[in-house]
């Protein structure tokens, strides 16, 4: 197998001509069911970090008073963060389930006309 020739139609291919909107319209359904859940995930693994290293800011009394309390209270607060950076990737996953199975049947439809096409 010539792994050269696979590369060079692979780059031929990004940049033929599209004869028929159907590519386009599945590469949009595509885009549709996966963009969901990706915005999601980037949104709460950023404030699940945040909230995460506001609670390590807090225990290791970088700020706030730095009493007893405060350092309790950013250890809790950290612990949420920590937990809520563990079910990002599980909720991402449901998510992004949840989008393909929504969009299967019309991308399984046009992905068989644009082979059959062919």
């Amino acid at each position: 197998m010539n792994t050269d020739k696979i590369y060079a139609e692979s780059i031929a291919n990004e940049y033929s001509p599209k004869d028929t909107s159907k590519v386009v319209a599945l590469k949009k359904l595509d885009q549709k069911a996966k963009l969901p859940s990706e915005i999601f995930t980037y949104t709460f693994g950023i404030v699940a970090a945040l909230i995460f290293g506001l609670g390590m800011c807090l225990s290791m009394k970088v700020i706030g008073p730095g009493t007893t309390a405060v350092t309790a209270i950013g250890i809790v607060i950290g612990v949420i963060g920590m937990l809520m950076v563990g079910i990002n990737y599980p909720i991402y996953k449901k998510l992004r389930e949840k989008g393909k199975k929504k969009y299967a049947y019309e991308i399984v439809q046009l992905a068989k006309e644009i082979s059959e096409k062919q």
